[in-house]
């Protein structure tokens, strides 16, 4: 794989542009993998070391190949398709399912049910994530688009990069929501001692963008819909939190409520170009019953 630095990403250190540029192929920690085992050359010299500032023009050329025993192996779980054709597959992900197999989850996991079910998936992302363009969190439920060949995945990636893809978020919150929609833009990162959390980061964060809007209001909880116009980790769950009212069963950002065992957070809808008909399409997933018995709890609370 060869890449060119851009004037835009002069300075960048050699590991944020190589995570950048293959963010739909490897993780952070496979990139810091590649750099160190001096996979990663610019021009005839290897360089180790991820500090390396890149210059515009800089040839940058990783040498990179699947290995023996990468393949993710498939399992016979059911899984809820509601759409598919020859290019891509959209699928409503039940709460507690991982996306992709990862250190501490090697099966089990929705990309371990898709090669059961769908004979070929796109390898843009590697043997690991199959045909993933995007992911939920483990107990966030909804709407997934998997791309079964690569130029799907190239596709939509560019989709997902450029803020193209509709999606909302049905939440439901601790509190009561005083305005009826609104919008938080405050730049999300990794925290400083613990990076499986992401906080607000006015300094050295990236820029997240939330719009929301009350559904209905409980007598101390409020049912929204968000629509998330960026796409960084944990942003929705963040920036409620950060507003002050936390999804409900949060543990992360917010606590644990009655009636759920996972935070309250459902992909109800999404949209996106089709990659090779160019025509738009729409997609929703009713709420799952854990949220719907959370919802007819809160009503009789009220």
């Amino acid at each position: 794989m060869e890449f060119v630095v851009s004037n835009v990403d002069n300075g960048l250190r050699l590991d944020q542009f190589l995570a950048r540029v293959l963010a739909e192929r490897f993780s952070r920690s496979q990139v810091k993998k590649l750099i160190e085992a001096g996979e990663v050359h610019i021009g005839n010299q290897s360089i180790s070391t991820a500090h390396y500032r890149v210059k515009p023009g800089e040839k940058i050329e990783i040498e990179w190949e699947e290995r023996k025993g990468d393949e993710t192996r498939a399992e016979a779980i059911p899984i809820d398709i509601v759409y598919e054709d020859q290019d891509l597959l959209v699928v409503n992900k039940p709460p507690g399912m991982v996306v992709h197999p990862a250190h501490g989850n090697p099966s089990h996991t929705l990309v371990n049910a898709l090669l059961y079910h769908v004979r070929n998936l796109s390898e843009a992302g590697g043997s690991i994530r199959p045909g993933i363009v995007h992911r939920l969190d483990k107990d966030t439920s909804g709407l997934l688009v998997v791309a079964k060949n690569d130029a799907a995945h190239f596709s939509l990636a560019r989709q997902f990069k450029d803020h193209h893809i509709n999606r909302t978020y049905d939440a439901i919150v601790r509190g009561v929501v005083q305005h009826d929609e609104g919008e938080i833009n405050e730049p999300v990162g990794r925290a400083f001692l613990n990076r499986k959390r992401v906080i607000v980061r006015p300094s050295g964060g990236k820029p997240a963008s939330t719009y929301y809007q009350v559904k209905k209001r409980f007598a101390q909880a409020t049912w929204l819909r968000a629509k998330p116009k960026t796409g960084r980790t944990h942003q929705i769950r963040v920036h409620l939190a950060h507003l002050g009212h936390p999804v409900l069963g949060d543990s992360l950002y917010g606590i644990k409520a009655m009636g759920i065992n996972r935070q309250a957070l459902h992909a109800s809808e999404l949209g996106f170009t089709h990659p090779r008909t160019k025509e738009r399409m729409q997609f929703e997933a009713p709420l799952p019953e854990d949220l719907l018995a959370l919802i007819r709890s809160l009503e009789s609370r009220s």
